[in-house]
């Protein structure tokens, strides 16, 4: 939850990216497969930053691919492939890198719900910030 936060604070922007979307799970002991979280924004806002190829290459390793997809779906983006091409290369890949950059990083989720898949246990984003806190029964 720290490092959510923070990550979501170096911006000037005020959302979750979808780059942290693409690493929360559901905190609620014996829950912690269900992943991934299902997202519902309410308000999305969108930042530019500058580029850089080599690390959206650096990235993409850490991150699941289809997980991006849908999160990607569910704020209005449908320009990314089904399957990477292996292996990205930074100076034959611009054009993917750059549409990647941007779903990863340029897209903020300023309100809106994670959603448990397992559980059905609603997280709130407000402010950008999403809330994984457990209630006292929950732990």
């Amino acid at each position: 939850k720290t490092i959510v936060r923070l990550w979501c604070r170096r911006s000037s922007a005020r959302g979750m990216r979808l780059l942290t979307h693409n690493l929360l799970i559901n905190p609620m002991k014996g829950f912690e497969q269900a992943f991934p979280l299902k997202l519902i924004p309410t308000k999305i806002t969108k930042e530019e930053i500058k580029f850089n190829a080599a690390f959206v290459v650096h990235l993409l390793p850490k991150i699941d691919y289809k997980v991006l997809l849908y999160a990607a779906s569910t704020v209005g983006i449908k320009n990314l492939p089904a399957e990477l091409p292996r292996p990205i290369d930074a100076t034959q890949h611009v054009d993917l890198l750059k549409a990647l950059h941007h779903t990863l990083l340029e897209i903020h989720v300023e309100e809106g719900k994670l959603v448990c898949p397992k559980s059905e246990r609603e997280f709130p984003i407000k402010q950008g910030i999403p809330n994984m806190r457990l209630n006292e029964d929950e732990v």
